[in-house]
This record gives structure tokens, sequence and C-alpha cells, in this order.
């Protein structure tokens, strides 16, 4: 089975990080976003992947080597200018043969079962299947009610909280059979959720499974970090993280802290550094990143090459990469 990854995006809820760099790339715990997809792929045994760029394609070029030495094949579609969600899928049409085939958002962490979520669409004879999961307020979101079977029967976009008919969501993770690209416009922008998918909910051949895996958009610098404060809590198992836990830091190599640094959860990437009496807190450290003397960082995310000047204060704020923070 070959699993399409949909990484076009801008993502400009995450600028200034994204300006320099697709947020598929952005590190969890010092590892691109975009291989622990591929981690979870191989885990359930799909080695085939076609990768849909737009936005900086060449940042991918590295990413499809390293794929090709862990054993994944990847192929890659681009779009010169985005052509919306379904329509990244109708780029990719001779890519993706004649069977039923797996479809991940780029920019979602999750430990779902991909297994459970074929079966499920198999045993429902389904032209579609999506992934559900719940969340706290429905109210932010387009929520997704089903029949007792799974078959989806609307979409809902940010209903009230008290009116809502379910707090499950679009987790953008999809089954498809190869018929459902014969429904979307060639070299078009199109849009699954607006137009797809009602079309195909109208056929009554949509289906939906809710599951309570771990799951996170990391499309805002607030998700991304907490997606990093989870991996290293713990919530979300990433290799290399051997004990995880409450106030862990992951350095990278080369990463170097200070003795008299306070540092706690937080991830150095490679070669960033923390300098003596420096306090760092619920922060990412991109490459070369600088903490110097004295500075304050709380619940930030530093760009590669930030410095972070002597006693000065960082809170609540992604910096762009190359930035010199003077107070």
């Amino acid at each position: 089975m070959k699993a399409l990854i949909l990484a076009g995006g801008f993502g400009t809820r995450l600028r200034p990080l994204t300006l320099t760099r697709p947020k598929h790339l952005l590190p969890i715990a010092n590892i691109p976003h975009i291989e622990l997809v591929f981690d979870l792929l191989q885990r359930h045994e799909v080695d085939e992947v076609v990768l849909l760029t737009s936005y900086l394609a060449e940042a991918f070029d590295t990413t499809v080597v390293r794929a090709g030495r862990r054993g994944l094949k990847v192929e890659v579609t681009h779009e010169e200018a985005p052509l919306g969600t379904a329509g990244a899928l109708r780029n990719a049409r001779a890519l993706i043969g004649d069977d039923t085939f797996l479809a991940l958002n780029g920019d979602v962490l999750t430990d779902v079962d991909l297994g459970a979520v074929v079966d499920f669409h198999a045993a429902r004879g389904a032209e579609a299947t999506l992934v559900l999961t719940p969340v706290p307020d429905p109210s932010a979101f387009g929520v997704v009610p089903t029949e007792p079977d799974g078959r989806v029967l609307g979409f809902i976009e940010k209903p009230p909280r008290d009116e809502a008919p379910t707090n499950l969501i679009n987790a953008g993770v999809y089954v498809f059979e190869p018929g459902v690209l014969e429904r979307i416009p060639e070299g078009l922008v199109y849009s699954a959720e607006r137009e797809l998918f009602p079309e195909i909910v109208a056929d009554r051949t949509m289906y939906a499974l809710a599951c309570d895996a771990y799951w996170m958009d990391i499309g805002t610098p607030e998700k991304f970090l907490q997606a990093n404060m989870d991996a290293l809590a713990g919530r979300y198992r990433v290799a290399g993280l051997q004990a995880p836990g409450a106030d862990q830091n992951f350095l990278a190599e080369g990463a170097q802290v200070d003795a008299s640094a306070r540092v706690s959860s937080s991830c150095l990437g490679r070669g960033a550094r923390i300098e003596a009496d420096a306090t760092v807190e619920r922060t990412v450290l991109l490459p070369g990143a600088l903490v110097e003397r004295g500075a304050t960082v709380r619940d930030a995310t530093l760009g590669e090459n930030v410095i972070v000047a002597a006693e000065a204060e960082v809170r609540a704020v992604a910096v762009a990469d190359g930035q010199r923070i003077d107070t």
C-alpha cells in the first residue's frame, strides 16, 4: 500500500519559523516532523510514499535521500501553484496505481493504528475513510457526525460548543479507493473538505473511524512547541529519547549547556548553546541557537543561529532564523 503525504502548504500560521523551511521539516525532539510520519508508516509496513510538495519543495531533497537509506521509497510530485488538498491528490494520479492508498496531512503528529483504519475501510466497502479524533472544544473546528456503523452524515463547521452533535473532528488521516481521484477535476484548485468530501458523503460511501491515539496539528507555534513538550514527557514516543519524563531535556549532537545554567523541558538542536547562569524552560532551540550568560527564555522557539544576548528575556514567542534579541 502506498501513502501520500500532503506537504505543500505555506505554513503561514507558523511564521516566522516557516519563512525559511516547510513546516514539515521543523523538528519534534530534534527529528524533522516528516521523518516521524515516515516512522508511523514503516511501523505499519508501508514502504512506498508519494510526497506532494509545493512551497520550498527543494528543501525536501535531503529528506528523500535519508528516506531511501532507511528502506523507504519516496516519489515526489510538485505543484508550481497550489491546487488545494484534493487537487494535490489528483496531481499524483499517475503515481498511485489501482490499489487502495493512504493519505495523510503532513502537519499532523499521531500514532494512530493505520492497520486498524485500513481494516475498517475494507470491512465497510468504503470509497473513503477518515480518522476522527476528539477535542475538548469542538467550536474551533469542523465536526463530523456519523451513523452507528461509521457512515459519515456530513461536516459541520465550528458549531457552538453546546450545540455540537459530536466532539470528533477530522484528524487528517485517510484511506481512499483510487476511484476517488476521478471525482477531482484535473489541473484545478479543488478542496477535499469543501468540494470532494461532500460529494462522497452524498453518495453514502464515506466512513469514519474515531480513535483516541495521540494527535496534534503542529500548524501553529503554540502547537509545535506543545508537540515537543509532549515528546519530552513521553506522551508521544520518539526514537532516541530514552527516558522521557517531567522536566526532561533532549540535546542533539554538539549542543552544550553550562553547568550553572537552569534548563528544563527543552530541546536543543545540533550545536545549540546555553551559557552560564541562563534560564531556559519549555523551549525549542534549533541548530546553532545561542542563549548568552544570564539570559532567560521561556515557552519559546528559537530559529537557527538565533542569539539571545546576555541578560535579555524572551517569553512565549517564535523567533526567525538568524535574529539577535538584545533586551
